[in-house]
């Protein structure tokens, strides 16, 4: 059975190092993107990642955990805001494992679906074409 996805539904596709928000179009419950934003990590020896780190993690990897952690806050605000009414999250299995702590009630309740995949350097036929299947 195919996934139904809601029209305005927030998509978003992140890895360690970016995130591409999309807008579904489509009214008939497929799948269309629209590229709503892009998200970057900012100041991340500022930040910092949430909670601790082993110490042998590499800088990399504390780098990846603060912007999973931006991430998170950044849906948390714009759920705050009501600027989506439905999301789905498709992040690699590392930072959608970093994310899911962080994220308030409200944003898992609004949650239409999560898929642990790297498509941040998919084109958005690809990635329409995976959460399709």
């Amino acid at each position: 059975m195919t996934m139904k996805y809601p029209q305005n539904c927030l998509i978003v596709v992140a890895d360690g190092t970016q995130a591409q928000l999309y807008r579904n179009t489509a009214s008939d419950g497929s799948l269309e993107l629209k590229k709503d934003s892009e998200l970057e990590p900012v100041s991340l020896d500022d930040d910092g990642p949430s909670g601790s780190r082993p110490v042998e993690s590499s800088q990399q990897e504390t780098d990846e955990a603060t912007f999973a952690k931006q991430l998170a806050h950044h849906l948390n605000r714009a759920a705050g805001k009501k600027q989506f009414n439905s999301l789905v999250l498709v992040a690699d299995p590392q930072t959608l494992g970093q994310i899911r702590p962080i994220l308030d009630k409200a944003v898992n309740e609004l949650m239409h679906s999560e898929h642990a995949k790297t498509l941040t350097t998919a084109s958005e036929s690809d990635i329409v074409r995976s959460l399709m299947s």
